[in-house]
């Protein structure tokens, strides 16, 4: 006896509870693949708005004008933000006559606030993307094993078993742990290179905090409007 053996037949046939467990897992699935390109488009934007800030910080533009310049743009980048926070507290201290130690101190704290802000940002559903790749096998292997119990109960109940009469129903439980590998694989392989890029972005700009510091150091002496490298 020939048995439509298709993943669709076979979920459409599976017991209510792998039904449940397969419609689950492919939600998360598409809900894994929404967070992995929002996170490629996401991450690659704020590389490209890094490196320009970058670039144009290095150019040897005075730094009050880059301060006022990125009160003005609609879309800055988190160096760029980070660069403004401090710059903002440096003036903010300054305009108060505090001491340097002050000034500068209080410039760094706001740029290590303003660091772990934007970090915390761009980490934003990766932890997701670690729930799913670790969950996902599990609930698949939950609805395999329901469903290898649900066809023997049901196998109990005839005189006499072939394999044709077992591998329907084994079959059915399979489909549960391939689609937790399913939406497993991409989660676990996305969520290993957003890290890496998320560690060499935090790299980035904490050095930048570094830099900036030490720029800011050598220009405590003089007016914020005549500020340079």
């Amino acid at each position: 006896m020939n048995q439509d053996l298709s993943i669709v037949s076979l979920v459409l046939h599976a017991s209510w509870v792998v039904q449940l467990v397969v419609a689950g897992l492919l939600l998360i699935s598409l809900a894994s693949w929404t967070v992995i390109f929002a996170k490629l488009v996401g991450l690659g934007r704020v590389r490209r708005g890094n490196d320009q800030f970058e670039q144009e910080f290095w150019s040897g533009k005075n730094l009050t004008d880059l301060y006022q310049a990125a009160g003005t743009r609609p879309d800055t980048s988190p160096m760029e933000r980070l660069f403004a926070s401090g710059m903002r507290e440096f003036m903010k201290l300054r305009e108060r006559r505090l001491d340097t130690a002050a000034q500068l101190d209080g410039a760094r704290r706001a740029m290590k606030a303003s660091l772990q802000r934007e970090l915390d940002a761009i980490e934003g559903n990766l932890g997701f993307l670690a729930s799913v790749g670790s969950v996902s096998p599990y609930v698949g292997l939950f609805g395999t094993v329901w469903g290898i119990m649900h066809a023997f109960v049901g196998l109990s109940n005839l005189q006499q078993v072939t394999l044709a009469t077992v591998a329907p129903g084994i079959a059915e439980a399979l489909v549960a742990t391939a689609i937790g590998l399913f939406a497993a694989i991409p989660a676990v392989i996305g969520y290993n290179r957003f890290a890496r890029e998320i560690d060499r972005i935090a790299i980035q700009l904490e050095s930048f905090t570094e830099e900036f510091s030490n720029i800011l150091q050598r220009n405590v002496s003089a007016p914020p409007a005549g500020a340079t490298r």
